[in-house]
């Protein structure tokens, strides 16, 4: 059993409380009023985003309602009565290829929105970075100190530890050592936890396909790290060892690297 499933393993080994049930169905049937208590109350940026969700949450459920009722009435509507003109042979299953062909359509556009969902990142767009503000020029030379084609990055970075440094006089872009990040702070959205992971490498940066070979971490930028330690395990029962998570926070800015985990 992984190390987060604690209250699992508490209620298998000791059990639940006697009021359990009592208490979960007196706690879903606040929730509506919860709801509806949160968004009178919230103002702002968090109104917006309460309300988005609320309403995708609403069309979620009309369509299941709906859909509900017009499979409910198939199954209880009477049968037709015979009519009085003959239908050959090859209209007889028409209908019954109608509804077929309706329920195929369906299960492929659920499939769909479920695959767009799962691919889906938390932060889908991002701030553009000049180059002004990523790269320093550094200016060299015996004496003249003319020549400026080096540059040196100024935000965080994360280099592997095989790494092996070109020659100073050849190394065109600069990695700084105080900037250069090794773990970050993953949470797991499922399990709500959050747990300090080793960086194994930068899939893609959305700035420029130049950060991503770099190794720069900028705010929306996909990282594999190494989630052994979280215990997940695959179908077959083999453990996972590298997850992909989205950077969500300034790191420059915070002194350390915030994910998300996309499960």
């Amino acid at each position: 059993m992984p190390q987060n499933e604690y209250i699992e393993r508490f209620q298998k080994q000791h059990g639940k409380r006697l009021d359990h049930d009592e208490r979960t169905r007196k706690r879903l049937a606040r929730s509506s009023h919860k709801a509806s208590e949160s968004a009178r109350s919230f103002t702002g940026l968090r109104a917006k985003l309460y309300a988005k969700k609320r309403h995708a949450e609403k069309i979620q459920m009309r369509k299941q309602i709906k859909a509900h009722e017009e499979k409910k009435l198939k199954t209880t509507s009477a049968p037709q009565e015979p009519s009085s003109t003959p239908l050959p042979q090859y209209l007889l299953d028409r209908d019954h290829q109608t509804s077929t062909a309706k329920t195929l359509s369906t299960q492929i556009k659920n499939k769909r929105a479920e695959k767009a969902a799962r691919y889906s990142v938390p932060i889908p767009k991002v701030k553009g970075i000049s180059e002004e503000e990523m790269f320093k020029a550094v200016k060299t030379g015996k004496k003249t100190q003319k020549k400026a084609w080096k540059r040196m990055i100024t935000k965080p970075t994360f280099v592997p530890a095989n790494f092996t440094r070109r020659p100073v006089k050849y190394e065109r872009f600069i990695r700084p050592m105080g900037l250069r990040y090794k773990k970050a702070h993953v949470t797991h959205p499922e399990l709500r936890v959050t747990v300090q992971l080793p960086i194994l490498g930068v899939k893609k940066n959305p700035q420029n396909p130049l950060y991503t070979q770099l190794g720069v971490l900028t705010r929306g930028t996909v990282i594999e790290v190494n989630v052994s330690e979280l215990g997940l395990v695959t179908a077959g029962g083999k453990v996972v060892w590298g997850r992909w998570a989205q950077v969500t926070n300034q790191c420059e800015m915070d002194g350390c690297v915030n994910a998300v985990l996309l499960v």
